[in-house]
């Protein structure tokens, strides 16, 4: 059985006829689109809306958390330069703190 409808493949084909004459523009930024890859997407993404047969689109895989070891280092790194910000405090400054 077909895994694509007839619909899909005609509107890859005016997607991709469209990509090689200029003409085919991105749909968030208008900019004109020159990958293959992109037409056939933007192409089966429209069969999709009117209702062809057409597999769901592939959801990109989820971010990995970075590891507890990357996370503790930076931690500890941002813990440190608080910490010498703070005792950097010039002895003017602190007779100026005294005054007020």
């Amino acid at each position: 059985m077909a895994q694509y409808g007839k619909k899909a493949g005609e509107k890859v084909e005016r997607a991709m006829h469209e990509r090689k004459t200029g003409k085919l523009k991105s749909g968030g930024s208008g900019k004109t689109v020159t990958s293959r890859k992109q037409a056939i997407a933007i192409g089966l993404s429209e069969a999709r809306k009117e209702g062809g047969k057409v597999p769901a689109a592939k959801k990109s895989a989820p971010k990995k958390a970075p590891s507890n070891r990357t996370a503790s280092k930076k931690t500890a790194a941002k813990k440190t330069a608080s910490k010498k910000t703070a005792a950097k405090k010039t002895p003017a400054k602190k007779a100026a703190r005294k005054k007020t």
